[in-house]
C-alpha cells in the first residue's frame, strides 16, 4: 500500500508543478496577486508530494520489498541497511527521483523565503523550476517509473552493483545531485530575468546564495567521486577524463565562472549579460551530463541506463531547456541595460579574466568529451580523447586561472595598482619559483608540467595568505588590533581567501602526482618490495566473510628503514548475488601521501599479484577540494547574503520614521 501512496504521489506532483508552471506565469502576465502567490503554494506541494514518494521508495528498500521491480534489481535482503538506502539513488530510477526531489527543495526555498524578491521575479521564476520539474516527473512516469510492481515477486533480489557497495556511493550522488540540480534555480532566475527585461544588483544578491549552495556541494561531490573511485575501482588514479567525469566538471567550470560574474555584478552592477548567460551554461551542462549518463550513448561505471526511448525523452529536455533559453537570451539580452564601467587592471578585470580562462576551459572539455562521441554516431569510427589532450588543454588553462587568482584577490574595485600588489606578492612569486626549481630537480627530465604546477601552486597559497595579512596587519600593529581587524572582515573575504588557498592545495595535490612511484610486482611471504621511500612486505592471506560476500584478504606491513609505520589489508572480494570480483585497496595515509596496494586473486602457493604505489601529497587534492566547499559555505555565512536580510531591511526602515 505504502508504494502505491508514492507512485500516486508523483502524479500528484506532476498534476501540482504544472500549476505551478501555468498559474503563476499568467498571473505575473495579467498583474494578478492572487494568482501569482499560487507559484508559492503549488511549489510547496510539488515537495511535499515528492518527498512522500521518495520516503516510499526508501521504506521498500528497507524492508526489501521485492515486488517492486526497483528492489528486486538493485537490493539484497543480507545487504546492510546503509546499501539498501544508498541503492534507491544506486539506479536510474531512484537516481531520477532524487533528482527530481532536489528541484522540488529549491523550489520550496524560493516559495519560503523568496518574499523579498519582486512578485512577478518571484513567479516567474517558479514557473520556470515548475516546468523543470514538470519535464522530469513526466520523463519518471512515462519511462522510468520507480514503483513498477512485478509479479511472481522473486524470493531475493539481484543485488546491488557490488562496485556501488561502498559508503562513497551513500555520499557521493546526493552532494553531485545537489550541485547538478541546485543550479537549475539559478537558472529558473535567469529565465526570469529575461522575460522581465531587467536585472540589477538585488537579483545578483538574492541568485548568489544559490549559486554558493549549488557550487559547494557540486565541489565535494566531485571530490568524492574522484576519492570514491580511487580507492574503490582498484586502478590508483583519481580522475580518468572519463565522459561522465567530465559531464560533472563542465558545470562546475561554468559555476565557478558565474559565481565571480555575479560578485561584479553585485558589487559593480556590471557584467549583467555575461551573467545571466553563464547562468544558463552551468545547468546546460548539467542537463548535458544527464543526458550523457541514461541515453546509452556511452558505457562506463557510471551509466545508468540504455533505453532508447529514455534517451529520446532526455533529449527533448534537453532541446526544450537548453535550445529555448538561449532562444529567449537572444531575444530578450538587448534589451537588458548594462551596468557600471571599469578600468581594465581591476578586481573586476581579473575575475573577467577569470572568466574566458575557466569558460575557455570548459569548452575544451567539451570539445574533447562531445567529438569522439559525434564521430563513432556520424561516421562509426572510434576515437579516443584522453589524458594528453586534456591535460595540455584544459590543464594548462586551470592553472592559469589559478595563477591570476593572488594577483585578482590583492587588486581594488574599479582601479586597481597592478604594480603595488606585484610587489606585496614579490615573497609569493619566489616561493613558487623555488618550489618549481628544486621540484624540477628532483624530478630530473620528467614532464615539467608537474614542477610548474607545483610552483603555482605554493604561488597561489602563500599570495593568498600576503593578502590575509595584509588586511588584517602591518608592521607596527599590535596583536589586538590585528584580531579586531580580522574579526570585523566579513565572512565572504575569509570565504573567498579559503577557497583560493583550497585551489592551491589541490594544484598542488596533483602535481605531487608526478613524483610519485609504482611497482607491478607478485608478493612472497616475508619478502620486501621497494615502493618510494617505503619497504612493504606481505605477511598473509586469508579469508573472510561479509553479510553479503566472501573476500580474500593479504596483511602487509609497511616500513621505512627498519621502523614499522602501518599494516593494511588489500583484498579481493566476491559476492554471491552477483558473479562480480571487486578490489579493495589497502590504503595508509603518511605525511599528506599515501602508500596504496591492490592486489589480483591470491595464487595456491601464497603469492599474490600486486600493484604498489607511492603517491606524495596526494590526499590534498581532496583536502583541496573541503577547503574549497566551506569557502563557499563561510561565504554564504555573510549576514549580507542571508536570504530575509533585504525583507529585514525594509521592515526596519519603514518602522523607523514611526518611531
Amino acid at each position: 500500500m505504502i508504494v502505491e501512496i508514492g507512485h500516486f504521489a508523483l502524479v500528484l506532483a506532476l498534476a501540482a508543478a504544472l500549476a505551478q508552471t501555468i498559474v503563476p506565469a499568467w498571473g505575473a502576465r495579467i498583474g494578478d496577486g492572487d494568482l501569482m502567490a499560487v507559484g508559492r503554494s503549488s511549489a510547496l506541494t510539488v515537495f511535499a508530494c515528492v518527498a512522500i514518494a521518495f520516503a516510499a521508495l526508501v521504506y521498500a528498500h528497507l524492508v526489501s520489498d521485492f515486488s517492486v521491480l526497483n528492489v528486486a534489481e538493485n537490493s539484497h535482503s543480507a545487504a546492510p541497511a546503509i546499501y539498501k538506502i544508498s541503492g534507491v539513488w544506486g539506479n536510474h530510477e531512484g537516481s531520477m527521483l532524487l533528482w527530481a526531489l532536489i528541484l522540488a527543495i529549491f523550489a520550496a526555498i524560493v516559495a519560503l523565503f523568496g518574499r523579498s524578491l519582486p512578485p512577478t521575479l518571484r513567479a516567474d521564476a517558479l514557473a520556470v523550476q515548475g516546468l523543470i520539474s514538470a519535464a522530469f516527473l513526466l520523463f519518471i512516469l512515462l519511462t522510468s517509473n520507480p514503483f513498477a510492481r512485478i509479479a511472481p515477486a522473486p524470493f531475493e533480489g539481484r543485488d546491488l552493483n557490488p562496485i556501488l557497495q561502498d559508503p562513497g556511493l551513500a555520499i557521493h550522488p546526493p552532494l553531485l545531485y545537489l550541485g547538478y540540480v541546485g543550479f537549475s534555480i539559478v537558472y529558473s532566475f535567469a529565465a526570469a530575468a529575461l522575460i522581465e527585461g531587467r536585472i540589477d544588483a538585488a537579483w545578483a544578491r538574492f541568485v548568489r546564495p544559490f549559486a554558493l549552495v549549488a557550487w559547494g556541494f557540486l565541489t565535494i561531490g566531485i571530490a568524492a567521486g574522484s576519492f570514491w573511485a580511487y580507492y574503490t575501482l582498484g586502478w590508483g588514479g583519481f580522475w580518468f577524463w572519463d565522459p561522465v567525469e567530465n559531464a560533472s566538471l563542465m558545470p562546475w567550470l561554468a559555476g565557478t565562472a558565474f559565481i565571480h560574474s555575479v560578485a561584479v555584478m553585485e558589487k559593480r552592477d556590471a557584467l549583467k549579460v555575461w551573467t545571466i548567460f553563464l547562468a544558463i551554461l552551468a545547468f546546460s551542462f548539467s542537463l548535458l551530463g544527464t543526458f550523457l549518463v541514461r541515453s546509452g550513448v556511452l558505457t562506463s561505471v557510471h551509466a545508468f541506463a540504455s533505453d532508447p526511448r529514455r534517451g529520446v525523452f532526455i533529449l527533448a529536455i534537453l532541446a526544450l531547456f537548453i535550445l529555448g533559453s538561449f532562444a529567449l537570451f537572444a531575444w530578450r539580452a538587448p534589451l537588458l541595460k548594462q551596468g557600471g564601467l571599469f578600468a581594465p587592471v581591476s578586481r573586476e578585470g581579473a575575475l573577467v579574466l577569470n572568466n574566458l580562462l575557466l569558460t575557455t576551459a570548459c569548452a575544451t572539455v567539451f570539445f574533447g568529451t562531445l567529438y569522439p562521441l559525434a564521430l563513432e554516431q556520424l561516421t562509426g569510427e572510434k576515437i579516443t580523447v584522453g589524458a594528453p589532450f586534456f591535460n595540455m588543454t584544459c590543464g594548462v588553462l586551470l592553472l592559469a586561472a589559478a595563477a591570476v587568482t593572488p594577483v585578482g584577490f590583492g587588486l581594488a574595485w574599479k582601479r586597481g595598482d597592478l604594480l603595488g600588489v606585484i610587489q606585496r606578492l614579490t615573497v609569493a612569486i619566489v616561493a613558487g619559483a623555488l618550489a618549481a626549481i628544486v621540484a624540477t630537480a628532483w624530478l630530473s627530465g620528467g614532464s615539467i608540467l608537474a614542477p610548474v604546477a607545483m610552483g603555482l601552486a605554493i604561488f597561489v597559497i602563500v599570495g593568498t595568505l600576503i593578502e590575509v595579512v595584509m588586511r588584517i596587519g602591518r608592521p607596527g600593529v599590535s596583536a589586538g588590533v590585528a584580531l579586531r581587524r580580522a574579526a570585523g572582515l566579513p565572512l565572504s573575504f575569509w570565504g573567498a581567501a579559503l577557497a583560493h588557498i583550497g585551489v592551491g592545495m589541490t594544484v598542488l595535490g596533483l602535481a605531487g602526482a608526478g613524483f610519485g612511484a609504482e611497482a607491478i610486482v607478485t608478493l612472497h611471504k616475508g619478502v620486501a618490495q621497494a615502493v618510494g621511500p617505503y619497504r612493504i612486505t606481505l605477511d598473509s592471506v586469508g579469508d573472510r566473510v561479509g553479510p553479503n560476500y566472501r573476500e580474500a584478504v593479504a596483511t602487509m606491513t609497511v616500513r621505512t628503514g627498519d621502523r614499522l609505520v602501518a599494516t593494511i589489508e588489500p583484498a579481493r572480494r566476491k559476492f554471491a548475488a552477483q558473479p562480480m570480483t571487486t578490489t579493495q585497496a589497502g590504503m595508509v595515509t603518511l605525511n599528506f601521501g599515501q602508500i596504496y596496494v591492490s592486489i589480483a586473486d591470491p595464487a595456491p602457493d601464497g603469492a599474490v599479484p600486486a600493484r604498489l604505489y607511492w603517491k606524495p601529497l596526494v590526499t590534498l587534492i581532496w583536502l583541496g577540494g573541503c577547503a574549497m566547499a566551506l569557502g563557499g559555505a563561510l561565504s554564504l555565512a555573510d549576514r549580507r547574503l542571508r536570504f530575509g536580510v533585504a525583507r529585514r531591511a525594509k521592515a526596519a526602515l519603514a518602522a523607523a520614521p514611526a518611531e
